[in-house]
């Protein structure tokens, strides 16, 4: 049966949201991203392993993971507009803490502030974006997330400029750009407050169910999850690890490393853009499958390749790995309709953890069979994406269901 106009839809999608959500996202993805780019000089400066690298980005990775479901959860059932320049306001503190660190301690009590600030943003501004999307749920997804993975991208960026040239404490007084995130912030809240929530009430008139049982939910859930699971853990031995691998394999100097990274992050970015509105053409299932499971053969190829090669490929990876995350998450929001808090706390929080255990796993990896083998057997994780023919079809057709219980607006913080 054809489902009912959506009720985001009638309200038109409000890009001047969708762009300030955005932009605040690539502020706090490029200042998070800082800290893998900067891991070469952590490593001289502290005489660290590779084990203690990946210990960094687990404890960050597990700080914004283990929460980020927890605040969606919360949210659904009370909405809080500015917990978002709260969780700004973490990423500022822990972000100026690594700058200043000094000693391995210090650096992981930043790295998990700064998770902390990441498990408050994201659930919240998650489902700023679907209130803002007009129905357009792909492309608000793409949106949000394409600000992220530009962040990510500039992040080396600043690690090869200001930090490259100042040093390693610009780190604390780069990190001043999140002001700027935390007053844009505080004005969508406002929007959050004054009208988002007039559409969430409104779209819960009109929730679709899929028509599938709670087990068969939950199944799929699972393998969205290990999709994630196959993404985050490829992803991880990239953004740890590349300028390792480069610097090894290549001889290049860090600076070229981490612009090598920028090449990669900045194909993520442009990856993660397509995914979403192609998913609102053709469907999810469809993106899901090109760009876990046919990644592979350039995955294959890359430990084999030169330089030139090497970025080549890892720019088609970037690009195709990356339209996966908008229709995981868009589609994890349709198998479970009027729990958009809950479902993107659960799958940004999944996959901050999947990256942190990741790059603790290959770090140990790298340490004992160093990093070229380490890459090597990375390269058959995206084989985990033949899990997609096991998901079903659920933009075929639904039913609508009663509302879920009312937002008590009198609770809003």
């Amino acid at each position: 049966m054809n489902k009912p106009a959506s009720a985001l839809a009638q309200h038109g999608t409000t890009f001047s949201v969708l762009f300030a959500i955005s932009f605040c996202h690539m502020l706090n993805d490029m200042m998070q991203s800082l800290i893998p780019s900067i891991y070469p000089s952590i490593k001289t400066m502290f005489h660290l392993s590779f084990a203690q690298i990946g210990l960094i980005t687990l404890v960050f990775q597990c700080t914004a993971s283990l929460l980020q479901p927890v605040v969606g959860f919360v949210a659904d059932r009370r909405p809080m507009p500015f917990s978002l320049p709260t969780g700004a306001a973490f990423t500022l503190i822990g972000i100026a803490g690594l700058g200043l660190a000094q000693n391995y301690t210090m650096v992981l009590l930043s790295a998990a502030i700064v998770g902390i600030g990441s498990s408050v943003f994201h659930p919240e501004s998650a489902r700023v974006a679907r209130m803002a999307s007009g129905g357009r749920h792909g492309l608000a997804q793409s949106l949000f997330q394409v600000g992220g993975n530009t962040g990510s991208a500039l992040g080396p960026v600043l690690a090869a400029t200001v930090v490259g040239i100042y040093g390693h404490s610009a780190i604390t007084w780069s990190a001043s750009v999140v002001l700027i995130s935390i007053v844009v912030l505080w004005n969508v809240g406002r929007w959050y407050k004054d009208h988002g929530l007039a559409r969430m009430n409104a779209a819960k008139k009109a929730l679709i169910e899929t028509g599938l049982s709670n087990r068969r939910v939950v199944f799929s859930v699972f393998i969205l999850l290990m999709l994630i699971f196959s993404k985050y853990f490829y992803l991880a031995s990239i953004t740890s690890y590349y300028t390792f691998y480069l610097i090894h394999h290549f001889h290049i100097s860090v600076q070229s490393a981490q612009l090598y990274l920028f090449l990669f992050l900045g194909a993520v970015a442009v990856g993660t853009f397509a995914g979403g509105p192609i998913g609102d053409r053709i469907g999810r299932k469809p993106v899901i499958w090109v760009s876990i499971l046919g990644i592979l053969p350039f995955t294959l190829l890359l430990p084999f390749a030169n330089l030139f090669w090497t970025a080549a490929l890892s720019v088609v990876i970037g690009l195709l790995l990356a339209s996966a995350f908008p229709a995981i998450v868009v589609f994890a929001q349709e198998l479970m309709p009027g729990r958009i808090g809950m479902v993107s706390g659960m799958f940004y929080g999944f996959s901050f953890g999947m990256g942190g255990i990741g790059a603790a796993v290959i770090g140990l990896f790298a340490d004992r069979w160093g990093i070229e083998y380490t890459y090597s057997v990375c390269s058959f994780l995206p084989a985990i994406g033949l899990l997609t023919a096991l998901l079903p079809n659920v933009e075929e057709g639904g039913r609508t269901i009663p509302l879920s219980p009312p937002v008590d607006e009198n609770s809003l913080t």
